[in-house]
């Protein structure tokens, strides 16, 4: 796949728990992210951002600057927000409340989007997006290794 990146989606979660641990998946992939690897693009949607600007307001405010500036620096697309047509078709496949984030990776031609949402977006049956759904350790496990092998 010479010439292309791979897009990767980030999801509230991860992002916040990459942000906010020394360690695990969502750290080692932000970190892998933030090499700026002509290989990978870290993608997420302005619906996340606000999600997570909004549960660091409302849990831990103090962290609110550390994000703000990570976003300044770290090479971050931002996908703006789906208007609500966009969202119509995906009805059924999740939540409601997923629903933003899963046509904000369509739109941001996502080619994975990782999440840690086992309740909701990992329950999205295979082949029922234009990506897989991966949480972030199996991205590390599965996706990143064959990627880096070229077999993607």
């Amino acid at each position: 796949m010479p010439g292309k990146s791979v897009r990767v989606f980030l999801d509230s979660n991860v992002l916040i728990s990459g942000l906010f641990s020394d360690r695990g998946a969502p750290r080692l992939i932000l970190d892998i992210l933030s090499l700026d690897l002509p290989v990978l693009k870290a993608v997420t949607g302005a619906f996340n951002v606000i999600e997570v600007e909004r549960n660091l307001e409302a849990k831990l405010p103090a962290a609110l600057p550390l994000f703000q500036s990570f976003l300044s620096i770290a090479g971050l697309e931002i996908v703006l927000t789906p208007a609500g047509k966009d969202l119509v078709p995906l009805a059924g496949l999740t939540d409601a409340k997923d629903l933003p984030v899963l046509a904000s990776a369509i739109a941001g031609q996502a080619d994975v989007l990782v999440t840690g949402d086992k309740k909701d977006l990992l329950r999205i049956r295979k082949g029922a997006l234009p990506f897989p759904i991966l949480s972030p350790a199996d991205f590390l496990d599965s996706f990143l290794p064959r990627f880096l092998k070229g077999s993607f």
